[in-house]
C-alpha cells in the first residue's frame, strides 16, 4: 500500500464539501518528482456542477505547472475500496497515470493500472493523428 498517498487522501477528505450525498471522498495524486496534490469531492445544488476528488488533485497539479503524474489514491467510507467514475478516469488516461491506489477508511486497497480501469481509453494522441 501506498501509505504516503493514502495519508494524505484521508486528510484531504476531511475537507470535503457533501452536503446533498453525505459521500466525503479524498484523493491524492503523485508527481513523477514525488510532489503530492490533494483534493475532494466539492458538491453543488446543480449537481452537473460537484466535482470529483480525483479531478480536483489532478487539476490542483496542472495548475501549478506539474504536467506529469504517475500514481494516484482515492478514498471513501465504504465497504470495499472506492473506484473513480468514468469522467475521472479520462482525466487520469490524459495526463499519463499510470496505476490508481482504491482504498476505503479502513485501508482496504485494491491497486489497479489505468489500462484495467479504462482498458478503451483515448489521449491526446488520437487527435494527433
Amino acid at each position: 500500500m501506498d501509505q504516503e498517498l493514502f495519508a494524505a487522501a484521508m486528510s484531504a477528505r476531511q475537507n470535503a464539501y457533501a452536503p446533498y450525498s453525505k459521500f466525503a471522498v479524498g484523493a491524492a495524486v503523485r508527481a513523477i518528482d514525488g510532489t503530492v496534490f490533494t483534493g475532494c469531492n466539492i458538491e453543488n445544488a446543480s449537481y452537473g456542477l460537484s466535482i470529483c476528488a480525483e479531478r480536483v488533485a489532478i487539476f490542483t497539479a496542472i495548475s501549478r505547472g506539474y504536467f506529469q503524474l504517475e500514481v494516484l489514491c482515492v478514498v471513501a467510507d465504504t465497504a470495499e475500496p472506492l473506484a473513480p467514475c468514468g469522467a475521472c478516469r479520462q482525466v487520469m488516461l490524459e495526463f499519463h497515470i499510470k496505476e490508481v491506489w482504491l482504498m476505503n477508511c479502513a485501508g482496504a486497497y485494491r491497486k489497479m493500472k489505468m489500462t484495467e480501469l479504462l482498458p478503451v481509453g483515448f489521449g491526446p494522441e488520437v487527435l494527433e493523428k
